[in-house]
């Protein structure tokens, strides 16, 4: 990888995420030669990438490159490529462009979505986990509105504007409410030869109520809200199979749709090279203690997404979001200088700084530690937070003059085939169609 030999012990941090980034600033000109991997050169604020998918947003808005966050930092090292495998008798990491060596290692590779084993699933419909698949969904919307317009067909144009989510958490609800609203205000007027009239948008939940990690009166306030922008819910369903065509469940809900986005789960996103007694199974996390230490190694870490730390307060490990991953990266990085200078390590506590959704113009939810609520002034929180969360000034303007302009026009500029998504079609047209 071309990484100068330094006396200093040397940390390798696999993934630029939020824990990767947050302890990459806590590493900061610490008398360590720090070394980070990513197979981008960028790092994602997740939370709003479905605006980019619905056109709300461009994509270099949300997000950021990596080598501007290590700028200026001394012995401090970024390289672009992805960790195959791990080697953890020896110390190294393989990756597309060599190994390396590490003193210690820090794994924070997210997560990525959970199809939960089902092939077909996950051949044909769309995930959302990266800027490029919110891209490929973009493009898609776009290219089945267009492809409508040309059919005949009434059933084939149905099934081209009927839109399904699977999955009934923070994504699937913000991404259905962002659809609602381009059905309300966009898509009428720019398709007036289509009765835009007659495009539907499903949410399916497997569970007895959205945003089940949420209060109760913040899960039943976002299907309220989602109900009356015209989404159908359908709980207690469970997704079977979707063969590009036609989505098949558990009851006797059976639906035609060209858009399947997928977001019914996650799971961390691996390296091999681990003793499977350090890995969670059934959702690819790794063990890990207190101190974020994978179980067996003391120079091995975990942190944010893939990172498993049970409790008695979280048995199954921390919630797979952002804040989490952020405590455990910012705590790891003053961990990993104090044992060095062999002094006792902090063991993590999470704190909990709430949660919340956004479901459209002036409609979220929020539920902080001791507050929850909803409507107006939860979406103004919400864009507060979100806002302040992203990294870079320019981000955090562009975002802000965009919200300010589509929410007086009610407006969203961004819906532009700029890479069209090559997907199987289902539809095949005659000459005298086109």
């Amino acid at each position: 990888m071309n990484i100068p030999q330094s006396s200093k012990k040397r940390v390798v941090i696999i993934g630029g995420g939020f824990a990767g980034i947050a302890l990459a600033k806590k590493l900061k000109n610490k008398n360590l030669q720090v070394v980070l991997i990513d197979k981008h050169n960028y790092h994602t604020f997740q939370p709003l990438l479905y605006q980019v998918a619905t056109g709300g947003l461009e994509a270099g808005s949300i997000a950021y490159p990596i080598r501007k966050v290590i700028q200026g930092c001394k012995d401090f090292y970024f390289r672009l490529t992805s960790v195959k495998e791990i080697d953890v008798q020896n110390q190294k990491v393989f990756s597309e462009i060599g190994d390396l060596h590490y003193d210690y290692l820090v794994i924070a590779t997210g997560s990525k979505t959970n199809y939960f084993g089902n092939k077909e699933i996950e051949r044909n419909s769309m995930s959302m986990k990266t800027i490029p698949q919110s891209l490929n969904i973009r493009s898609l919307i776009l290219e089945n509105f267009e492809q409508a317009v040309l059919t005949k067909d009434p059933a084939e144009r149905n099934a081209l504007m009927n839109f399904v989510l699977v999955g009934g958490g923070p994504t699937g609800v913000e991404l259905a409410g962002a659809l609602a609203e381009m059905k309300k205000a966009i898509f009428q007027k720019d398709y007036p030869d289509l009765d835009i009239k007659k495009m539907q948008i499903h949410l399916i939940q497997s569970g007895d109520r959205i945003l089940n990690t949420m209060t109760e009166k913040s899960s039943a306030a976002s299907e309220k809200f989602l109900e009356g922008l015209g989404v159908k819910i359908w709980k207690n369903v469970r997704v079977t199979n979707y063969d590009g065509r036609t989505i098949s469940t558990n009851t006797d809900l059976s639906l035609d749709s060209a858009t399947v986005i997928w977001t019914a789960g996650v799971q961390g996103a691996s390296i091999h090279g681990l003793p499977s007694e350090a890995v969670v199974e059934r959702v690819e996390r790794i063990r890990v203690n207190e101190f974020n230490q994978v179980k067996g190694f003391e120079n091995i870490f975990a942190v944010g997404d893939i990172a498993s730390m049970e409790s008695e307060a979280f048995p199954q490990g921390h919630p797979m979001m952002a804040q989490p991953a952020i405590q455990q990266g910012e705590l790891l990085g003053e961990n990993l200088i104090k044992l060095i200078n062999n002094q006792p390590a902090k063991p993590f506590d999470y704190k909990d700084k709430g949660s919340m959704a956004t479901i459209g113009r002036n409609l979220a939810v929020v539920d902080l530690p001791k507050y929850h609520f909803n409507g107006v002034f939860a979406w103004f929180v919400w864009m507060f937070v979100h806002l302040f969360s992203l990294i870079g000034f320019k981000n955090k303007a562009v975002v802000f003059l965009n919200w300010v302009y589509n929410y007086i026009r009610f407006d969203r500029e961004g819906r532009l085939i700029i890479r069209p998504y090559k997907k199987k079609s289902f539809i095949t047209f005659t000459s005298d169609e086109i």
